[in-house]
């Protein structure tokens, strides 16, 4: 990163070169998500038949958004509350969203980390210890709730979140979340300690460390028996499941997320950038590895589960054939894994109440690979699972976490900008203060905030802010950002801004999607989505020992004032939108009637870059 002072004012660092851009881009971009939310939206959705949504969403909203976003950035040369103010003060509230929605999503996207780092310091152990049950009390037996369960579930629900039944019993901080917890942001601050430039020199590991990992899980996985049948599950399409508006509405939300759209961070960077510099290709080539990144995963994930599933069902048969072979007094060389259908068949014809006396437990492969997990179930219980089964689980649960926390960290990465950017732009903090310290007590105030998660109930808490604040807010906040540069900042204008930095004006499609279909596709996404959503009271599972179907998860719905904390989270980060709004209205009102002294010097300068913006026109 560098710097240049020109008459005593200090310019706009820049990036290193290219590269460093590039890289802190795609690892903003591909994080956790990629990795688990993708893998379980093929799977619940019908394989194949998902990625048709999918696509239409990366074309129509993804890129075209994408591009909007790193474009603006780039020739304003500002964060996303300098960016919006600019174009027009009465936008000043969407930057301001951003930085909220970044916030929120950083402390609880940090808590994963601090879990990843739990489990890597636990994956050194010989045997892992999510590989057996530990002793009771009384060390006479085997834990009871471990029996009953897993030992992968055991290990994620009580030795790591000691989770509580329900979300409204809190239970007291846990002390090691919270040192893992307070680890998780000191990397965090650490890496970004000089900001944008040492943050270039960080995403060369952290952005290209999980793509070789992901290398050798898909080189290893392909190996695995079952790994076949995991890759038919995912690549074989349910066209009937395409009929569900759920699934488009997941597609659409998980393209935003995944390209982390809205965020300002994006914006934020690509404002490093030289002027004239090819931010298209760079939309492209970004949004492009992302999606290639997650079915890349995906590959890789499903070849697992397909292992998992082969395995699971390789151990059931083998149970019946144990209890079949005892019963009916059978040399257990006779009925093998190959042929139990044939000798099942064969005894429940010819005695089939002595068959029905020793209940056998149904073994079906695809009710073993219809067994999904979704976000911290999959990396924590599902894959861990897994591991055990490979030869040196303790080398593949190391690389594993490391990747996990490499992904997670990039994209921390640019939550954090998101957070900082905005805060420099609106002048909050006096010029004497340093960056590092800014940069400090941002971190200490999100890691205290945080606390919440590393509580008993911590966990449901996590799966509120993942579900809620990164949905709603987002749509809202990139309608208003495409509605902004189109029809406030003007069309032509932003095309010239474009020719002026590439060289070439937009084609077609690019205006078509920012005119018409990518605004025209959010409305209608978020007016269903909150149509879906208010049909319905929103429920969450619960680790419940004491219910009657454990280990099955209880659901629960959710507590009233649980279901008002959740509608404010999707309100506060974007109140700000019509507050700002206001606000910039009655100070015009003012500006009209009053003399100029007796403003409010913050409406002053939102309407000094008005006028600005429109001289240099």
């Amino acid at each position: 990163m560098s710097q240049t002072k020109d008459s005593g004012v200090e310019e706009r660092p820049k990036w290193d070169n290219k590269v460093q851009y590039l890289l802190t881009c795609i690892g903003f971009a591909v994080g956790l998500g990629n990795v688990w939310r993708f893998p379980y939206l093929c799977q619940i959705y019908g394989g194949g038949a998902f990625l048709i949504p999918y696509l239409i969403a990366l074309v129509f909203e993804g890129l075209p958004l994408l591009y909007l976003e790193l474009a603006i950035g780039q020739r304003l040369r500002m964060g996303s509350i300098g960016v919006w103010n600019s174009i027009s003060p009465l936008l000043g509230g969407v930057g301001i969203a951003s930085m909220l929605v970044s916030f929120l999503v950083g402390i609880f996207y940090n808590t994963i980390l601090a879990w990843v780092l739990w489990y890597f310091f636990h994956s050194f152990q010989n045997p892992l210890p999510w590989s057996q049950c530990p002793l009771n009390d009384n060390l006479t037996g085997f834990n009871v709730e471990c029996v009953k369960s897993t030992p992968a579930n055991y290990f994620w629900y009580r030795e790591t979140l000691n989770i509580t039944p329900d979300i409204e019993t809190s239970g007291s901080l846990h002390w090691w979340l919270v040192v893992c917890l307070a680890s998780a942001w000191c990397v965090v601050y650490i890496c970004f300690i000089k900001g944008i430039e040492s943050v270039g020199k960080a995403v060369y590991v952290t952005a290209t460390f999980p793509y070789l990992v992901l290398t050798i899980f898909l080189i290893r996985a392909l190996t695995l028996p079952g790994a076949t049948d995991g890759l038919v599950y995912l690549f074989t399409p349910d066209w009937e499941i395409l009929k569900n508006p759920q699934v488009w509405l997941d597609a659409f939300t998980q393209i935003f997320f995944s390209l982390s759209l809205a965020f300002g961070g994006l914006i934020a960077f690509s404002s490093y950038n030289a002027e004239k510099n090819n931010c298209e290709r760079d939309a492209v080539l970004v949004g492009v590895i992302n999606s290639a990144t997650s079915l890349y995963a995906s590959i890789s994930i499903f070849s697992i589960l397909g292992f998992k599933a082969t395995s699971g069902f390789n151990s059931c048969v083998k149970e019946n054939i144990l209890a079949l072979t005892n019963h009916f007094e059978i040399s257990d060389q006779n009925i093998t894994v190959e042929n139990y259908d044939h000798w099942f068949k064969y005894l429940n014809g010819s005695s089939p109440g002595d068959v029905a006396s020793l209940d056998l437990r149904p073994c079906d492969l695809q009710t073993f690979l219809d067994q999904s997990a979704s976000g911290t179930g999959l990396a924590f219980i599902v894959f861990t699972e897994a591991v055990i089964e490979m030869p040196g689980s303790q080398i593949w649960a190391i690389l594993f976490f490391v990747m996990l926390f490499s992904l997670g960290l990039s994209s921390m990465f640019g939550n954090i900008e998101g957070v900082l950017t905005p805060i420099n732009d609106l002048k909050l903090v006096p010029k004497w203060i340093p960056k590092e310290a800014i940069t400090a007590i941002v971190c200490l105030v999100a890691f205290l905030t945080a606390l919440i998660f590393t509580l008993g109930s911590g966990n449901y808490w996590v799966e509120v802010f993942n579900g809620y604040v990164g949905s709603v807010p987002l749509l809202i906040i990139a309608f208003f950002e495409i509605i902004g540069v189109v029809y406030v900042y003007g069309m032509k204008t932003f095309s010239e801004d474009i020719f002026f930095m590439t060289g070439k004006k937009p084609n077609i499609f690019w205006k078509a999607c920012w005119m018409f279909i990518s605004p025209f596709l959010l409305l209608v996404v978020l007016i269903a989505y909150v149509v879906v959503q208010a049909q319905k009271h929103p429920t969450y599972p619960t680790w419940n020992p004491a219910y009657e179907l454990f280990p099955q998860t209880e659901v629960k719905p959710y507590p009233d004032w649980v279901f008002a904390i959740i509608i404010l989270l999707c309100v506060l980060p974007v109140i700000s939108i019509p507050l700002v709004a206001l606000y910039k209205l009655i100070c015009c009102g003012i500006k009209k009637s009053s003399a100029p002294a007796q403003l409010n010097p913050y409406c002053n300068e939102g309407f000094e870059v008005e006028t600005r913006e429109q001289e240099n026109q």
